[in-house]
């Protein structure tokens, strides 16, 4: 679907689109998404965040080389390379 190897771990649809959840091995992963209040959403684009997770749980993550925030407005070609930059993440757990 994003142009990558990696298959997501869970799916949901959400306000009329769709949500991605995305792990890797490294302990962080991805949210990916597209609906009516993603950025991009309603043009059919998507939005990515990095999550770091703590066992089953996550939380967003903001503190990474990729970015600060969520990027939004993105291609489907464009999410599958964010995931893979963000699965060739290494940081301190």
């Amino acid at each position: 679907m994003f142009n990558t190897d990696f298959a997501p771990i869970a799916h949901s649809r959400a306000y009329g689109g769709d949500l991605y959840r995305f792990r890797f091995d490294n302990g962080l992963g991805a949210s990916v998404m597209s609906h009516v209040l993603s950025y991009g959403g309603e043009q059919g684009l998507w939005e990515i965040a990095v999550i770091k997770f703590d066992g089953d749980g996550w939380d967003l993550y903001y503190d990474t080389p990729i970015t600060d925030n969520v990027i939004g407005y993105l291609e489907k070609d464009e999410v599958g390379e964010i995931l893979e930059r963000i699965n060739a993440l290494v940081w301190e757990k």
